[in-house]
This record gives structure tokens, C-alpha cells and sequence, in this order.
């Protein structure tokens, strides 16, 4: 597990550069990101210390600094915290840095009263989701709030029935269309059974809502609420605006208590 953590660590470096063009962007305008909201609802953050866990280049802390009194940054790629720290330029003064794995956070137990997560509990081996699922849970205070969004695997079911739906509609045989619509949602780069997801190198989890819910109650967390972030349809998704007219596309959000 530790050497599929370190090699990852390099693969997600070599992402650092280009990562907003090859991955789902969840701030970007027209996303209904329940997450912000609950994060702009924390009350008295002046006071409280906020942890960013994988922060990746940073366009969380953006939000946060600042606001927040204290605020932690962790990611284990160098290069992504150095992404981070250009983007803060001479805000990230107030922000400590870690580069360090999620799950490595024995020093840090109890510190925080906000934890956030957002699409960054990807590991592609779940026993290292529930290690870090634990750290979590042990590093916030005890009335401490968990914040996340993870990539949702029956999003992708559902760009694929309408693609074939699409390709149906138009007159091509079954076959045809299930070709088309598994080759633009790209079925190759995933494993459905297991919700992972592979592209050049770097390894994914995508999940099912169950497995939200089932994995931080596993973890000890309560108070579970689990939401949709709605994705506009755009270029970045598969079908583009050619599904304008159909419910946006998705990916889940959650908020827990230790």
C-alpha cells in the first residue's frame, strides 16, 4: 500500500501543471456546489482551524485564507503543493503546508474543528480509504465538522444511457449505439465493478452513494447528509451541451460529524 501511495504521489507531481484541463472542475461557474455553501455556513471561522486535505493547486485555500483563523494544506505531491503556493502567492505565509500522505495525521489529532476533502479520497485500494477515513475522524475536534465531494461512478452510468439513448433515437442498431456511447464515455479507462478509474498513470476510486455512506459510518463518523454537485453540461462532460435539456450531471457531496 505504501509503495502504490508513493508512486501515485509522482503521477498526481506530473498532473500538477495541467490538472484543471484533464479533471472536473467543481468550482467552476454555473456548478451548484452544495459543499461552498455548507463551508460559507460555518459560524465564527475567524476562530476555528481548518484543514485542506489534498489540497491539490490550491483553489480551496483561496476561499479559506483569511477567513478562517488557522489553516492547514496537505497533499503528498511536492509539485501540487508548489502550485498551491504560487496561486496564494504572499497569502501562503498563513497557511502551513504538508507534504505528507491523508492517512498521516497522528500530530495532528484533535486540532481541527473543519476537515475538507474534495475529490481527494481517490485511492484506488479502500483499505487505504478507510485508514484515512479514520485520521479524519481522529484530527477534528469532537464537535468538528467533515466536508467532501468524491467522483460519482453512477454519473458516468448515466452519461452512458443517454449517449445510447441519443444514438438509439437517431436510427442506429442497438449494438452501434452501446459502441458509440461506451467509446465517448470513455469505458476503457474504467473498472465499473470496482469503481476505479486509470488515466496515464494515475488510478482513481469513483463511487457509488451507498459506499459513501457505508464507509464513513465504518469510520465512526454521524450525522451523515449526502448531496448532488450538479456539473453543467459543457465540453467537459461526455455529451457536451448536445444534453442541455436533461438533469445536469453529478458527483457526490457530504458533510459528518466525528
Amino acid at each position: 500500500m505504501i509503495a502504490t501511495i508513493t508512486q501515485q504521489a509522482r503521477h498526481w507531481s506530473r498532473h500538477a501543471e495541467g490538472y484543471e484541463n484533464v479533471f472536473l472542475d467543481p468550482y467552476r461557474p454555473g456548478v451548484v456546489n452544495p459543499l461552498l455553501e455548507r463551508l460559507e455556513a460555518v459560524p465564527t471561522p475567524g476562530g476555528k482551524a481548518l484543514i485542506d486535505l489534498g489540497c491539490g493547486t490550491g483553489p480551496l485555500l483561496e476561499r479559506v485564507v483569511g477567513r478562517f483563523g488557522t489553516v492547514h494544506a496537505l497533499d503528498f505531491a511536492p509539485a501540487m503543493i508548489d502550485r498551491a503556493r504560487q496561486r496564494l502567492g504572499e497569502r501562503a505565509e498563513q497557511v502551513t503546508f504538508h507534504i505528507r500522505a491523508m492517512h498521516e495525521l497522528d500530530d495532528l489529532a484533535g486540532q481541527f474543528d473543519v476537515a475538507v476533502a474534495i475529490n481527494s479520497l481517490v485511492m484506488p485500494d479502500t483499505r487505504a480509504i478507510d485508514r484515512t477515513l479514520k485520521a479524519i475522524r481522529n484530527c477534528l475536534k469532537p464537535d468538528g465538522l467533515f466536508l467532501g465531494i468524491v467522483p460519482a461512478i453512477d454519473a458516468v452510468h448515466y452519461s452512458t444511457l443517454l449517449l445510447m439513448d441519443r444514438a438509439l433515437d437517431e436510427g442506429k442498431a442497438p449494438s452501434i449505439a452501446e459502441a458509440e456511447a461506451a467509446r465517448t464515455a470513455e469505458h476503457h479507462l474504467f473498472d465499473f465493478a470496482f469503481g476505479r478509474f486509470a488515466y496515464k498513470g494515475l488510478e482513481q476510486k469513483f463511487w457509488q452513494p451507498f459506499e459513501v455512506e457505508y464507509r464513513l459510518k465504518k469510520a465512526g463518523f454521524t450525522e451523515l447528509t449526502l448531496e448532488k454537485l450538479l456539473y453543467p453540461w459543457d465540453d467537459d462532460i461526455a455529451g457536451g451541451a448536445a444534453f442541455a435539456d436533461h438533469p445536469p450531471s453529478w458527483d457526490w457531496s457530504f458533510t459528518a460529524r466525528p
